[in-house]
This record gives structure tokens, C-alpha cells and sequence, in this order.
């Protein structure tokens, strides 16, 4: 009998120790553009390179438009039920984690809220976004949380009266399509 209870004891901790494991993984889900609206400002999330994710502890996931709407939603929310966040890279729409990727802020870059920050997997290839449009700052993802998450105001009234000229003619039509 003193087995028996030494054996239910061990898979019990077993059980636990598995159950309350820091090894969870989370993933980022697919964007539904027929369903899926920004968690803070409850636009249509486009299946674009400017869609970005929160997975909560408890596996929800938030999906958001534009990466400022993402941060706006921490400072209103705080950190504690995060999982992990995800951003796309601006060039392949590939997913990666927040924290892994580099980013571009420059005002005049087009977002679809209008807070002008694109992500980027390397380095390099934000740095080289820099240098070919001429502007724009390199950031890490540890000086998101210290920037000002201003959206241009001025470029979302533009969006809204342009018919989609210039270098984000989808995106501009989708905003004018879906943010009126």
C-alpha cells in the first residue's frame, strides 16, 4: 500500500510539473480578413505586413491593425497576460516574435492607423529601408516602449480624401474602405 501512495504521489508531481510548465509555446493564428477586428480600434485587420498579434496566457489571441494599436492596448492593459506578441516583417509577411524583430518609425511611412512604424526580421533590412526612402529611425523592439505613440492625425484625414495615389495605393484604398 506505502508503493501504491509513493507512485500516485510521484505521477501526481509528475502531472503538476508538466501541467505548470514555462515551456508553452505559443503560436501566432492565421488572419481572418472576413472576421478579424483590431482589439483596440475594431477596424478590419488586413492579412498585410502591418498586422500584428498578442497571444494571452490563457492562449486568446488580439489582433490588431497597426503595431501602435498594439501598444496602445498594453499601456491600457498592462503586460501581465501576455503569452508572446508577433509582428510581421514588412517585406515577406512573415511571422516573428516582437521582441526578435527591428523596426522603422519615420511619420511620413503609411500604416493603417497612421502611427508610421514597420517591423522588420533583420537589421539589415530595416536599415536598408532607411537608406533607400532616405528617412527614418531604426529602432529595437526595447525602444518601442519608451516611444510616443502618436497617430498622424493629418495622414489619417489625407487617407480618407485621397483616391490612392503614391506607394501604398492598397493600402490607402483599404483604409478608405474600411476606417470610415
Amino acid at each position: 500500500m506505502k508503493k501504491m501512495w509513493i507512485l500516485v504521489t510521484l505521477s501526481l508531481l509528475v502531472m503538476l510539473t508538466a501541467g505548470c510548465g514555462g515551456d508553452t509555446k505559443f503560436e501566432p493564428a492565421a488572419i481572418d480578413e472576413n472576421a478579424d477586428k483590431c482589439a483596440v480600434c475594431n477596424m478590419q485587420v488586413k492579412d498585410d505586413q502591418h498586422a500584428v498579434q498578442i497571444v494571452l496566457k490563457d492562449s486568446k489571441v488580439l489582433k490588431f491593425d497597426d503595431l501602435g494599436d498594439l501598444f496602445k492596448w498594453k499601456q491600457n492593459n498592462g503586460t501581465d497576460q501576455i503569452g508572446a506578441e508577433f509582428v510581421r516583417d514588412y517585406n515577406t509577411k512573415e511571422w516573428i516574435h516582437l521582441q526578435e524583430a527591428s523596426y522603422v518609425y519615420d511619420k511620413s511611412i503609411r500604416t493603417p492607423m497612421a502611427y508610421g512604424v514597420i517591423s522588420f526580421q533583420k537589421k539589415e533590412d530595416a536599415e536598408k529601408f532607411v537608406s533607400e526612402h532616405g528617412a527614418g529611425t531604426v529602432m529595437s523592439s526595447s525602444d518601442l516602449d519608451s516611444h510616443t505613440w502618436e497617430s498622424d492625425k493629418k495622414m489619417m484625414n489625407n487617407k480618407h480624401s485621397e483616391s490612392g495615389s503614391g506607394d501604398h495605393t492598397s493600402e490607402e484604398q483599404h483604409d478608405k474602405d474600411t476606417h470610415e
